[in-house]
């Protein structure tokens, strides 16, 4: 994620800024990707923080739009959960926009959301033909570290739900293509077999001893379609983990050049090994302070083949180049 020049003052400002250092209110601007100093601001900027503008006074932005369902406010803590959920989506739909997708060139369909609260039963998390349902109470950091403990998973956030779950719907958006399905199973299998039964014999009996031979994740075993979701949200985490890290005013001799941009990389080789170089030494650093590793995952050959496949769809942008 870049950081943005501030429009009425010196200074920085980050991604989710409302306001400047001395006080002036400023939204975003995803079509141009600057922060603007007026409004029309969205809707939603006083309910939850939304920092991005609106077509029109009182309208929602492009983001917030895409909200469906929004969570039942009398449940508990649906606010701020939604405030920071609807955050980490701004986050993922920005660093999608950065290949055209859902933009308004995009003349596909967007994502819908369904963003619910949980009550005694848990909101199944996932995608069907462009809709994406989210459970908010996962932004809470309790909740959200006892399910990942339950689930031997080392890696569990909000923002990487949302590049899992839009990761199915642009699946759902290339599969339209002519030319897609037939590539898509030469490299992950056929996403024909039996998803309930594959999910099914995955939770009792675990990934295949061999996993991290060919998969980014454990989970990803356990259907192509998984395999697909589980891969696409890390070429997102790496990419944006590089474009991060360039934006910071960090440099390493592993970038190809001053000023280089990964999400305009044709090379996903390159792309890949660069930002695990920097991933590692960013783990390291957690270290320091006794943190957990930023990014828990080892890239096997498969796993980069499999990525760099999904680089070059998802590169094309929307338009299918």
């Amino acid at each position: 994620m870049r950081v943005f020049a501030n429009p009425v003052g010196s200074g920085s400002l980050w991604f989710d800024n409302l306001a400047t250092a001395d006080g002036t209110p400023v939204a975003y601007d995803p079509q141009a990707r600057t922060f603007l100093p007026m409004p029309p601001f969205c809707v939603n900027r006083e309910r939850i923080g939304c920092n991005w503008i609106a077509p029109e006074q009182g309208a929602f932005c492009r983001s917030c739009a895409m909200t469906a369902l929004a969570p039942d406010p009398s449940a508990p803590d649906a606010i701020p959960n939604w405030a920071q959920t609807e955050a980490a989506k701004r986050w993922v739909l920005d660093n999608l926009g950065r290949w055209q997708w859902f933009r308004p060139e995009d003349s596909g369909a967007p994502p819908v959301f369904h963003m619910l609260a949980e009550g005694p039963t848990p909101v199944l998390m996932g995608h069907v033909e462009g809709i994406v349902t989210i459970s908010v109470a996962e932004a809470d950091p309790v909740l959200r570290t006892t399910r990942r403990e339950a689930l031997d998973e080392p890696y569990r956030t909000m923002v990487g739900h949302m590049r899992h779950e839009i990761a199915h719907m642009l699946w759902w958006r290339l599969s339209l293509r002519a030319d897609f399905l037939d590539a898509f199973r030469s490299v992950f299998g056929d996403e024909r077999a039996d998803y309930a039964a594959a999910l099914q014999h995955y939770y009792l009996y675990g990934p295949p001893l061999d996993w991290r031979q060919h998969f980014m994740t454990s989970y990803a075993s356990a259907h192509p379609h998984e395999d697909w979701a589980e891969t696409a949200a890390h070429l997102l985490h790496l990419t944006d983990i590089a474009d991060s890290f360039v934006a910071a005013g960090l440099s390493t001799p592993q970038l190809p050049v001053s000023g280089w941009d990964p999400y305009a990389e044709s090379d996903p080789d390159r792309l890949i090994q660069v930002a695990a170089s920097i991933a590692v030494g960013v783990n390291n650093v957690n270290r320091a302070m006794g943190l957990e590793d930023l990014y828990p995952f080892a890239l096997s050959d498969a796993s980069r083949r499999k990525l760099a496949f999904v680089h070059d769809w998802l590169r094309r942008g929307a338009q299918g180049r």
